[in-house]
């Protein structure tokens, strides 16, 4: 395994946002693989990778290349349908994340498709990995919405290889500012501080990520990652989801609603 010993961390989790997400995703887990089934779990089967709460395809963005012999670390991997994927196409992936009740339905599969690949219950905001010993560090969404950047960046960085490649999925910034806490949906007015993107605490006890699009570039430049592309993606007509409805699909194909990054450590 390129990544050492996988298992619990057994670390101190002493971070309120982290004991709250890892509450909140135990709790919701069953859930969210039942409800979104339908839209990830194929993937696991097929090795047709998509992104985001579109399904937008892999074979259409172009974001990770050809993964075949590669070693890569998922952060908030969840039920591991992408992780899975991966290996389809050749990839050593490890999957870790925050929630163990998340990984139940990770081991769940990997039983069912009879493909095996290292699991970790750990905090992507102190990986419990060795530095140096992954080609590519990915999420869609996963831990990039849920873990302080100004940990999960410089984290993620220590443990890609020199040259290796980082890409992530995140909720575009320009959602958040105008997406009220009590709201169901986005708005076309502005309601929050752009400036005020950091840290967001939710209704349902979740507490969720973000930065200013140059804060995240400043961020990756202290980390030694170098930028290659900013994506983001715009839903087709016809798009469905099992995130969103028809009023999210209207909103998101005029104003982006998700953004991923492309990077490069130097």
């Amino acid at each position: 395994m390129a990544a050492g010993d996988a298992g619990d961390s057994g670390e101190k989790m002493d971070d309120a946002h982290v004991r709250a997400n890892r509450a909140r995703w135990n709790q919701n887990a069953d859930e969210y693989q039942r409800r979104n089934a339908p839209q990830i779990r194929e993937q696991a089967f097929t090795g047709d990778i998509t992104w985001g709460l579109w399904a937008v395809p892999e074979s259409q963005l172009g974001v990770l290349g050809d993964v075949d012999g590669k070693d890569v670390l998922e952060l908030g991997c969840g039920g591991a349908q992408w992780s899975m994927a991966l290996a389809r196409r050749g990839a050593r992936p490890v999957g870790l994340d925050l929630s163990d009740r998340q990984l139940d339905h990770a081991r769940r599969l990997q039983q069912e498709m009879g493909m095996w690949f290292p699991l970790v219950q750990g905090n992507a905001e102190r990986v419990p990995l060795r530095d140096n010993c992954f080609d590519i560090v990915f999420a869609d969404h996963g831990a990039f919405s849920f873990a302080d950047p100004y940990r999960l960046i410089p984290e993620s960085a220590r443990v890609l290889r020199r040259r290796g490649f980082f890409a992530f999925s995140h909720t575009s910034p320009i959602y958040e500012i105008v997406t009220p806490a009590e709201a169901d949906h986005a708005s076309d007015r502005l309601v929050n501080d752009y400036f005020g993107l950091h840290r967001m605490e939710w209704p349902d006890g979740t507490v969720e990520f973000d930065l200013p699009y140059g804060a995240w570039i400043r961020l990756f430049r202290e980390c030694g990652l170098m930028v290659e592309d900013l994506l983001e993606p715009q839903p087709g007509h016809d798009a469905a989801s099992t995130y969103r409805d028809a009023a999210d699909l209207a909103w998101s194909r005029r104003w982006p609603s998700e953004c991923i990054w492309r990077l490069r450590k130097a």
